[in-house]
Parts: structure tokens; C-alpha cells; sequence
């Protein structure tokens, strides 16, 4: 497995690669993997010849009172873990290295960014789509693979991808789950097992939320009004936004009659946690 720290040292790798005509597949992270990491590269190692990761926290993502500093890192596990999953590349750099001094050019986020998330962390997404742009130029790849955990994030992409005619695929891959049901995120390596407990009110919610849609429920008041309920059960939780999207250009539905993405953001104790799913009739 190579590591590269520098952009003409991964460049050079992907160059190696593309001379023997070989299909590349990315997953691009901040670190910190845990399982849910493991199975976007476990779908891109069958997928492609070779599998690049790249571990890097990204600062233009983050909001000026965001957890930019405090974002768990643990390099030296994350490169056991892909070395174990036969990952051909990991590029991580510094973040003189992806904005280098003089570094000006940013990518405007389209309107899929405006809600949801992108309501309470203005330039988030903008810092997403930079970064990530950034690495599909340096890296090449044929597909590249996501969670839907960031469904938001997800939409995003593939509106960048499609706007400007990149030549690669963004893949869409399932949230990945504890036995509990509580969504992986780095971030859980935030909460106390107090708070943890408490969290399961995301998934909770969310459950009760297709309960009432599989039994033939449609009205968004009543999917969102049993969400609200849920969460405000929890006395450490503090909801910050249920909503009901159409997964097009991501604008509310008071009906449920086309796919739609049910998406939540909640405050346990300090550490915000987002969580959602699709609704396809």
C-alpha cells in the first residue's frame, strides 16, 4: 500500500495505474474510519481494480465555532484498517497542501444545498465540493463512493459531477448500523454512554416515522409531527430540523407521493448527529 502526503506523489501512483489500464475507485474520508468506511471500500474493491482512500480533515468545511480541531484522528489505525482491506492508495494531506498559500477558487454550491444542513452551516457545503472536486482531479477516479448517511452531501455531489461533466460515477452506499440501529459516525466518538443511549432517539424516530408510512400514512405533518414527538421525549436531545424532501432538487413535500428523503439533525449534548432515509413508495 502506498501513502501518499503530497499531490504529485498521488498523482504519481494514479499515473502507475492508469498506464496498466486500471479501474480506480475512491473513498474519500476524513479519517477515523470505523465500519461504515470499511464497506464503501469493501463495494469499491469489488468494483474496481484498485482502491484509493483519502484521510483528510477538511478546514473549508467547517464553521468558525465547528469542531474543526477537535475531530477525532487516529492515522495509525486507519492505515492497519485499509492495508487490511487491500487499499492500493491512501492520500493524505495536510491542508497546506490542498490550499496552498494564494488558493482562491472555490465551487459555488447549488441550490440542493440551501436547506437541511446547509440552513445552519452556511459554507459547508461549498468547502464539501471544493475538497472533493479537488480530489476527483488529482486522483482520477472511474467511481467514487459515498454514504447515504449525508444524503444531502450525496445529492450535491452528483449535481457537481453532472453540472460539470466530470468523467466518473458517484455510488450511493446504505448508512451503515450498530446493533442498536444508531447510525456510524466518527462523531459518536464524542458522547458519553449516557448520551449515547440518548441518541437512539434519531433512530427511534426515524423508525416510527416508517411505521406510519408503511402503514399508509402520506401526510408530511404527520410523519414530521411523530419525529418531533420522539426526539422531544429524550430530556439530552435538542432537535434542529425534521424534514421532508423530494430527492430531486431537494424541496419540501407535504404529501408523500414521489421519493423522498426523511431527514433529521439532532444536538446530544454538545455533539450534533444527522441521520435519515428514503422513502420510495
Amino acid at each position: 500500500m502506498e501513502i501518499a502526503a503530497t499531490v504529485a506523489q498521488a498523482k504519481a501512483v494514479v499515473r502507475s495505474w492508469r498506464s496498466h489500464g486500471l479501474k480506480l475507485g475512491l473513498v474519500p474520508t476524513m479519517g477515523y474510519l470505523h465500519e461504515g468506511h470499511l464497506s464503501l471500500i469493501d463495494r469499491a474493491a469489488a468494483e474496481c481494480d484498485r482502491v484509493a482512500v483519502s484521510v483528510f480533515v477538511n478546514p473549508t468545511q467547517f464553521g468558525p465555532n465547528e469542531d474543526f480541531e477537535r475531530y477525532p484522528r487516529d492515522f495509525a489505525k486507519d492505515s492497519k484498517l485499509c492495508a487490511a482491506k487491500g487499499v492500493g492508495l491512501i492520500f493524505c494531506p495536510e491542508p497546506a497542501e490542498m490550499y496552498p498559500p494564494g488558493h482562491a477558487t472555490y465551487v459555488e454550491a447549488p441550490a440542493l444545498a440551501t436547506g437541511l444542513c446547509g440552513r445552519s452551516r452556511p459554507g459547508h457545503f461549498r468547502g464539501v465540493l471544493t475538497v472533493v472536486l479537488k480530489l476527483f482531479m488529482i486522483l482520477e477516479p472511474d467511481m467514487a463512493y459515498f454514504g447515504l448517511k449525508d444524503a444531502q452531501q450525496f445529492f450535491c455531489l452528483k449535481k457537481m459531477v453532472e453540472d460539470l461533466n466530470l468523467n466518473l460515477t458517484v455510488v450511493p452506499c446504505p448508512t451503515v448500523r450498530e446493533s442498536s440501529g444508531l447510525a456510524l459516525s466518527s462523531r459518536n466518538a464524542y458522547l458519553s454512554a449516557e448520551e449515547k443511549n440518548a441518541a437512539l432517539c434519531l433512530t427511534k424516530a426515524l423508525n416510527k416515522a416508517e411505521s406510519l408510512l408503511k402503514a399508509g400514512e402520506r401526510r408530511g405533518e404527520v410523519i414530521l409531527g411523530a419525529i418531533k414527538e420522539t426526539i422531544a421525549q429524550e430530556p439530552l436531545a435538542s432537535l434542529e430540523y425534521a424534514e421532508a424532501v423530494e430527492t430531486g432538487q431537494l424541496t419540501e413535500v407535504k404529501e408523500f407521493v414521489t421519493e423522498t428523503l426523511v431527514a433529521i439533525a439532532v444536538h446530544i449534548g454538545q455533539t450534533r448527529l444527522i441521520d435519515n432515509f428514503i422513502w420510495r413508495g
